[in-house]
């Protein structure tokens, strides 16, 4: 069995602001730019191979995949399945904002408008599914969210609800994930 690898998209403005992002676009910063490039740089000097990047629509993740297939030259494209999960009522209130804590523990829950956690983690692992059974013959790079990097560890490791709430991956951080 193959590999892929997931990258968080470069820092954005609501990132900065402490504003939950969800399916709202919020741009990235110079500094997230920054990050996308050195990303892409650290691609090349570790020899990270990959045949294509896969990435959200949302304009933070797609532009971070863009910077990065500039610097490597691993073409990319918008990967539908990838936008971050949509949090409705939620969207640009405070990440740690003691009511969205609790509205996160209940994962069948829409969020009056939104996208439940269920139904994110069936897009996804049907996505890795499809990943794994290409992963003999062509590796990945998905370029995504904190919320997609959620349920693609939860798809390699059992988690609590409160291990799955904490997890997070650094922006333009790279995680190689292999398949068993």
């Amino acid at each position: 069995m193959g590999h892929f690898y997931f990258i968080r998209h470069g820092q954005t403005v609501w990132n900065v602001e402490n504003k939950i992002c969800g399916a709202t676009d919020s741009p990235l910063t110079e500094y997230g730019r920054e990050q996308a490039k050195e990303t892409g740089q650290k691609i090349l000097t570790e020899g990270v191979k990959a045949d294509e990047i896969l990435c959200s629509p949302l304009n933070r993740a797609a532009d971070t995949a863009r910077l990065i297939s500039e610097m490597t030259g691993i073409p990319y494209r918008v990967e539908p399945r990838l936008i971050e999960q949509n949090f409705g009522k939620w969207e640009s209130t405070p990440r740690d904002g003691k009511d969205f804590k609790k509205a996160k523990e209940f994962f069948a829950c829409s969020h009056e408008g939104g996208e439940s956690t269920l139904r994110l983690a069936q897009r996804i692992y049907n996505l890795l599914d499809e990943i794994k059974a290409e992963s003999d013959k062509k590796t990945y790079i998905l370029v995504a969210h904190n919320g997609i990097a959620r349920v693609v560890q939860s798809y390699f490791t059992d988690m609590t609800n409160e291990e799955y709430a904490a997890f997070g991956v650094k922006n333009c951080a790279v995680v190689r994930y292999d398949f068993k």
